[in-house]
C-alpha cells in the first residue's frame, strides 16, 4: 500500500506538471528587436518595391501562407509571389503599414511575431489586417520560416449589376 501511495503522488506530481502552462520564455531584448528590425525591414522593401529584398528576410525552406491563395514554399517562389503582389500594389498606389507594437516571443532558436497591418492609399485605410510569422535564427541571424497573414473584414461586395431598363410602352 505503501508503494502505491508513492506511486500514485509522484502521478498527481506529474500531472500537475503536466498541466502546469508553459509558454515561450519573453524574448530577450535583443532577439526581440532583430525579430522586430525583421519585419520593418520587410515593409521597407515591400513599399520600395524591392520583391529580392523582401525574399531575403525568408530563409531557402521557407512556407508563405497567404489568404485565398494556395502556399508558396522556398525563397525563389516567395519572391515571385512577391514580385506580382508588389506590382499590383503599387500600381493601385497601396502603401503598407505594420503597427509598431508587435508581440513577440522566443524559444532557443525560434521565435515569433504577431501584429496589425493596414494596407492604405492615398492616406485611406483600404484593408486591415493581423499577422503572423514564425523565424528561425541562423547563424546569428532571423529569418522567416513560416508567414500568414488575413484581414479583419471580408472585402465589400461588388456592386450589383444594374437592373435592365424596363421595355417602353407602346406608344397609341
Amino acid at each position: 500500500m505503501i508503494q502505491f501511495r508513492k506511486l500514485s503522488w509522484f502521478a498527481v506530481g506529474l500531472v500537475g506538471l503536466a498541466g502546469m502552462p508553459f509558454a515561450a520564455s519573453a524574448a530577450p531584448a535583443s532577439d526581440a528587436a532583430a525579430i522586430r528590425a525583421q519585419s520593418v525591414r520587410w515593409a521597407k522593401a515591400y513599399n520600395a518595391g524591392d520583391a529580392a529584398a523582401v525574399a531575403a528576410e525568408y530563409a531557402d525552406d521557407a512556407l508563405l501562407l497567404p489568404p485565398g491563395a494556395a502556399g508558396v514554399k522556398g525563397k525563389a517562389a516567395i519572391q515571385a509571389f512577391f514580385a506580382k503582389d508588389i506590382a499590383n500594389s503599387r500600381s493601385a498606389g497601396v502603401v503598407f503599414n505594420l503597427d509598431p507594437n508587435t508581440d513577440v516571443g522566443v524559444a532557443g532558436n525560434t521565435g515569433w511575431e504577431s501584429g496589425t497591418y493596414t494596407a492604405t492609399i492615398k492616406g485611406a485605410v483600404v484593408e486591415s489586417g493581423k499577422f503572423l510569422s514564425v523565424s528561425r535564427k541562423s547563424h546569428g541571424k532571423w529569418h522567416y520560416i513560416r508567414d500568414t497573414w488575413n484581414q479583419d473584414a471580408p472585402p465589400a461586395p461588388a456592386a450589383a449589376p444594374a437592373a435592365p431598363a424596363a421595355p417602353a410602352a407602346p406608344k397609341k
